[in-house]
């Protein structure tokens, strides 16, 4: 099989992991990469699968926290975007200033 080199500027941290991804899998990154391009012609589309992953400990402690916040109605809802920045704004000032 004729091969092409592509070279292609990534991250190192990026690289090495990739590589590690596709090492566990059991291919190289240069087969994946190969198989992604055939796709690429075969559909004409470009697709990213996100896996679905278990929310960390924080971030549940967080929601729960969040959660009975609420339930306790410790909130305060905005009538748009711009009122909510700029009730951000008024507490990040409040907090410079002290």
């Amino acid at each position: 099989m004729d091969t092409a080199v592509v070279n292609v500027k990534v991250e190192p941290k990026l690289k090495t992991e990739a590589q590690s991804v596709a090492s566990a899998l059991g291919f190289s990154l240069s087969s994946l990469i190969n198989g992604y391009l055939r796709q690429l012609i075969k559909t004409k589309t470009i697709y990213f699968s996100l896996r679905e992953e278990e929310p960390s400990e924080y971030l549940i402690k967080a929601l729960r926290e969040s959660e009975e916040e609420r339930r306790a109605g410790k909130f305060k809802s905005f009538k748009g975007a711009d009122e909510a920045l700029a009730f951000v704004d008024k507490i990040i000032n409040e907090r410079r200033k002290s």
